[in-house]
């Protein structure tokens, strides 16, 4: 469930202002938003993996207050990520 580090590179070169700034916001969003929808996946297949399923819901958890932050800080920004990364809101 967890992204390969191609997959990582590839998201922190797209939403990171260099390939090494893997802490912006943006990227860590983009991460978490990798690693739910690999969850989600993985439990339409296994639909009593309930640590799997805990562990998703800290994900989102997680990706929800990021968000929040990114919202308060910077609306533009916010919202160009949301489109980008297919999360309604």
């Amino acid at each position: 469930m967890a992204v390969d580090k191609a997959r990582r590179a590839e998201l922190v070169k797209k939403f990171g202002k260099s390939e090494k700034n893997s802490g912006a916001i943006e990227v860590q969003i983009a991460i978490l938003t990798e690693e739910i929808n690999n969850l989600t996946e993985h439990l339409k297949i296994n639909k009593h993996d309930y640590h799997s399923k805990r562990g998703l819901l800290m994900k989102v958890g997680k990706r929800r207050k990021l968000l929040d932050y990114l919202k308060n800080k910077d609306v533009v920004k916010y919202r160009e990520l949301i489109k980008a990364l297919n999360i309604r809101k």
